[in-house]
């Protein structure tokens, strides 16, 4: 197959994320790689996704596994070679696939070259590449800036005796985004991957680019306004109002250059922005005007709190409010969270609930591995842990790692298909084992099967993907909306194990979607718990 040239091909696309440690392993070494990547990509086309985004595989010390660059423009050889990621391209097209890499550009590892470099002397040529600044007379950090990985976000350096900025790990130094030259070569680094034929990016961290050139203090967060929708609750990160650490207003321009770069090639981005407070009136900014990013998701879908018809509601209300026009992209669950099956304690009638809910509403989405499979996260041992988050705040956070296990391909394997290796690099749990790809995959019922019909209920209704949407109003549990374009499509999800009835809109309506679950047509319409009704408008 070959892709035809679409810009706006982002637009309602279901994006499917691969975590590449954790996928595939193709060389019997425990970790995944690009080799399994090419091996498995079938099974994302067969689920009707439109794209992939790929986790960091850059050249890195993996000390925030791969999230630490130090060679933007090479794969790790943990990963496999350039060759090994050109044929990921060459396939995923083969298959109707676009694909989207993960750009970490807010920081580097330690043992960049240009950190080696800038962290010498302050004369050297990049001297100014990263946020460095002079201590307190008292010796202390300049401001109060903290790290969402605990601590400081400032680091000593006895060679320049000063303090560079770190958001994450001590050894991930935040470049200076108020130097030109940084920003040149940033996108230098977009045009590298861009010639090689990918079809756009996953920008990590985008609202951390630039801090405050001032160095301002962050104020204090009072107690009643924090949430744990970015970092665990347990993390002082949440104590503060984060004005001057990220969410600069010079972010505004550079994103603008970096859509200059991407049109050319018909290629999209879509940014993480992580804000406890003001998340989608970012993502507006950011969406806005058709001269920045195309989309960006927000946390709002990510939060540990279960998704209800009265918060959602609320979320696209605000969003309306902010920028009518910001494009999301939606996703209940990723690499850095708790999989949602898990997060929310859903039954397998509600995490179908939800999942067809998500392929209604109007923005993007993106899945996560093993999500069509309905995994729950993995109860990993202290002793087994890799998350240097994790390993920072347990027992009562305890990191991502058991969202990162490997991917489930068979059950009658002990690492379930991923390795060849007597032991994957994080442990397979046996409550994964019997969900599967091969134990699904034939099974009318199963949800694997469930995440075919609802990505092909998509596909074949473009008034999900492009159509407008009008609010969403929350009748008790039940979230209810019209899809409109080349028809009109009403929507209702009951979001409770409770028994709810709803009238529908005057006309007269088709009932559609009975193989997810929709129940039929009528004026008044009695949901179960965890049923659905869509329905088409019948012209006359």
């Amino acid at each position: 197959m070959t892709l035809m040239k679409d810009e706006n091909w982002w637009r309602g696309a279901v994006i499917y994320q691969i975590y590449p440690r954790s996928f595939q392993d193709s060389n019997g070494d425990g970790i995944g790689d690009l080799a399994g990547i090419v091996q498995r990509l079938p099974h994302i086309a067969d689920l009707g996704a439109d794209a992939i985004w790929i986790s960091p595989f850059f050249t890195s010390p993996m000390k925030d596994f791969g999230y630490d660059v130090s060679d933007y423009c090479d794969v790790d050889p943990m990963f496999g070679t350039l060759a090994d990621f050109d044929a990921v391209i060459a396939r995923a097209h083969e298959l109707g696939l676009r694909v989207m890499i993960d750009l970490v550009l807010s920081h580097t590892s330690d043992q960049h070259p240009w950190f080696k470099e800038s962290r010498k002397d302050r004369s050297n040529a990049k001297a100014d590449w990263y946020v460095w600044a002079e201590p307190k007379g008292d010796g202390t950090p300049p401001n109060n800036w903290l790290s969402i990985f605990g601590g400081s976000a400032w680091q000593w350096d006895g060679r320049r005796e000063q303090y560079y900025l770190h958001n994450f790990l001590t050894s991930q130094p935040d470049l200076n985004f108020h130097c030109e030259a940084v920003q040149e070569a940033l996108l230098d680094v977009a045009r590298f991957w861009l010639e090689r034929g990918v079809d756009g990016f996953r920008l990590d961290t985008i609202n951390f680019y630039f801090a405050d050139k001032y160095l301002r203090d962050n104020p204090a967060l009072p107690k009643a306004l924090r949430n744990d929708s970015i970092a665990p609750g347990v993390n002082p990160y949440n104590h503060q109002l984060h004005l001057f650490d990220k969410n600069q207003p010079e972010n505004l321009e550079f994103l603008q250059k970096f859509r200059a770069v991407l049109n050319p090639y018909g290629a999209a981005a879509v940014g993480e922005v992580g804000d406890a407070q003001r998340g989608l009136e970012i993502m507006a900014e950011y969406t806005s005007g058709g001269d920045k990013v195309q989309m960006c998701y927000p946390f709002e879908m990510l939060q540990p709190a279960r998704l209800t018809a009265a918060g959602l509601e609320t979320t696209f209300a605000r969003m309306a409010k902010a920028a009518p026009d910001a494009w999301p992209c939606w996703s209940y669950s990723n690499h850095d969270t708790v999989r949602h099956i898990s997060r929310w304690s859903l039954s397998d009638d509600a995490a179908r609930a939800y999942t067809s809910m998500l392929v209604c509403l109007r923005g993007s989405l993106c899945l996560y591995q093993g999500e069509e499979l309905g995994l729950p996260e993995a109860d990993i041992a202290f002793e087994d842990l890799q998350d240097p988050y994790g390993i920072e705040f347990w027992p009562e956070f305890k990191g991502r790692d058991g969202c990162r296990t490997p991917m489930i391909w068979q059950t009658d394997n002990a690492q379930g298909g991923f390795t060849t290796a007597t032991k994957a690099w994080l442990p397979v749990t046996a409550p994964h084992l019997a969900r599967s790809v091969a134990a699904q995959k034939d099974e009318a019922g199963s949800m694997l099967a469930h995440y075919r019909a609802a990505l092909a209920f998509r596909r074949a209704h473009p008034v999900l993907r492009d159509g407008t949407m009008t609010e969403i109003r929350a009748e008790g549990p039940v979230a209810r909306f019209l899809r409109a374009g080349d028809e009109t499509m009403f929507c209702a999800f009951n979001l409770s194990d409770g028994t709810e009835t709803i009238s529908l809109p005057q006309g007269e309506w088709q009932g559609i979607g009975a193989e997810l679950g929709s129940q039929p047509a009528a004026r008044n319409v009695t949901l179960g718990p965890w049923q659905i009704c869509l329905a088409r408008r019948v012209q006359v």
